[in-house]
């Protein structure tokens, strides 16, 4: 079977099913797994070029509509008469989970899905039962786009992500996915930890200067405290089950006396 994958997180789910060495082209921002460095690029996941997806004449192109916009390349998949497949847009961590088992089912490898995704819920339980041993949750807040702010509500697995870590998100009251809000709305809620990943830019670009710089945020718990976070947006903000590797860091970072030690390089649910 040949794979192409338009959305960075459902090529780090075709790496999770060992499905790799089917992939055979990808939009511009996947960046994992390492084999795919040399494979043809079909251009951001907001505008694919499908006169290149046409060319490499897949047996299934893996969609997604996570973001607004990529409803475009839907159309165009459809007119070109392309076989596709649409990851159902997960707004949960247990929604990731099944996405496994949704490419599991149109990939013949619906077995090796369900291993990882009982893996997968067990990882999630230990954290749960690690929460417990929390006794003062610390408060978070979440940004992941800078002008204008934007930061997960209570409809997201960030919120869900901060819970499991022993935090609570200063957003989770906003019954949304994302929130628009601005720097003063931030500085009132005075956040224990402020963790930054914008979405689609890497850690190294993100200056923290810029961020210190804002209005009257001194004056927060968060920055007195030194507790400004510059994360791996791709560990934070892709539904897929990175975001064990996300969790396994932030909650390392909150309570290192409850949590695990945490490493990058390793992954919980592939164990390397």
């Amino acid at each position: 079977m040949k794979i192409v994958s338009i959305c960075p997180s459902n090529t780090e789910l075709l790496l999770y099913l060992g499905l790799t060495s089917s992939i055979v082209g990808v939009d511009d921002f996947s960046d994992l797994p390492e084999e795919i460095t040399e494979l043809p690029r079909l251009g951001p996941d907001l505008k694919i070029d499908m006169e290149k997806v046409v060319a490499l004449q897949p047996d299934l192109v893996v969609a997604s509509l996570s973001v607004p916009g990529m409803e475009r390349n839907i159309k165009e998949l459809e007119e070109r008469k392309l076989p596709y497949i649409i990851v159902p847009n997960p707004k949960s961590l247990t929604d990731v989970g099944e996405s496994l088992l949704f490419i599991g089912k149109a990939t013949n490898t619906y077995a090796k899905a369900q291993q990882l995704y009982d893996k997968y819920n067990c990882i999630l339980e230990q954290y749960r039962s690690l929460k417990k041993q929390v006794t003062v949750p610390k408060s978070l807040y979440w940004e992941w786009w800078a002008k204008p702010i934007f930061t997960p509500g209570a409809n997201n697995w960030l919120t869900e992500i901060s819970e499991m870590a022993g935090g609570k998100n200063v957003y989770g009251d906003h019954d949304q996915e994302s929130v628009k809000t601005d720097w003063e709305d931030v500085r009132k809620r005075n956040p224990n930890v402020i963790c930054v990943a914008w979405v689609g830019v890497q850690k190294e670009k993100v200056n923290p200067k810029v961020i210190l710089k804002r209005p009257n945020w001194e004056q927060m718990d968060a920055i007195k405290n030194q507790q400004l976070y510059i994360l791996e947006e791709h560990l934070f903000c892709r539904p897929s089950p990175r975001l064990l590797v996300g969790l396994s860091k932030i909650a390392n970072i909150l309570h290192p006396h409850i949590y695990p030690d945490h490493n990058d390089q390793i992954d919980p649910l592939l164990g390397e």
